[in-house]
C-alpha cells in the first residue's frame, strides 16, 4: 500500500489544526472561569524570544494553508495576520480548514516532484513537493501546533496529550 501525497497533507493538517481549535476553545472557556483577561494568554509566550500564542497560531494556518495551495500549484491566500482575541483565532483556524477541506485528491496527488520555492526574507528555498511536505511543512505544522499547547498549558490551561492528539 502507499500512501498519496493528499493524504499525507490535508488529513492530517486538517486534524492538526481542528484538535488547536479545541485547544483554543478550552482556553476560552478556562480564562472565562478564572476571570483571566483573553489577552493574558493571546500574548504569552514561553520564553522573551519566542513568538506569543496568536502567532504560533498564524503560523501554523499558513503553514498548512500555504503548503497545499503550493502543492495544487495555487497562489496561497493571504490573512491580515491582526488576530488579537480567542473568536478571532478560531475563525482563522476555521476558515484554514474551509480551505484545506476544499482541496481534493487529484488536487494535490502526483506533486511529489512539483518544484516548491519560498521567497523568505533572506533568502529563498527551493523544494521538490515530497520533500517540501515532509521534512519543511509537517513539522512546522507540529511544532506551532505544539509550541500553542504548551503555552497554554503553562498557563494553567487543563488540557493534556489526549487533546493535543485528538
Amino acid at each position: 500500500m502507499t500512501i498519496s501525497m493528499y493524504q499525507a497533507s490535508v488529513p492530517p493538517m486538517i486534524k492538526t489544526l481542528s484538535n488547536l481549535r479545541n485547544l483554543l476553545e478550552k482556553a476560552t472557556a478556562h480564562a472565562e472561569a478564572k476571570k483571566i483577561d483573553p489577552a493574558v494568554l493571546i500574548n504569552s509566550r514561553l520564553y522573551p524570544d519566542m513568538f506569543p500564542l496568536s502567532r504560533q497560531i498564524q503560523i501554523a494556518t499558513d503553514m498548512a494553508k500555504g503548503a497545499a495551495s503550493r502543492l495544487a500549484g495555487l497562489e496561497a491566500p493571504s490573512y491580515e495576520d491582526n488576530e488579537a482575541t480567542f473568536p478571532e483565532l478560531i475563525a482563522r483556524l476555521d476558515k484554514t480548514i474551509a480551505l484545506l477541506e476544499s482541496f481534493k485528491p487529484q488536487d494535490i496527488d502526483g506533486t511529489e516532484d512539483r518544484t516548491i520555492t519560498l521567497h523568505m526574507r533572506d533568502r529563498t528555498l527551493t523544494f521538490k513537493g515530497l520533500p517540501y511536505l515532509i521534512d519543511y511543512v509537517l513539522p512546522n505544522v507540529y511544532f506551532h501546533t505544539t509550541t500553542a499547547f504548551a503555552i497554554l498549558r503553562h498557563n494553567g490551561v487543563e488540557i493534556g496529550k489526549k487533546d493535543f492528539l485528538g
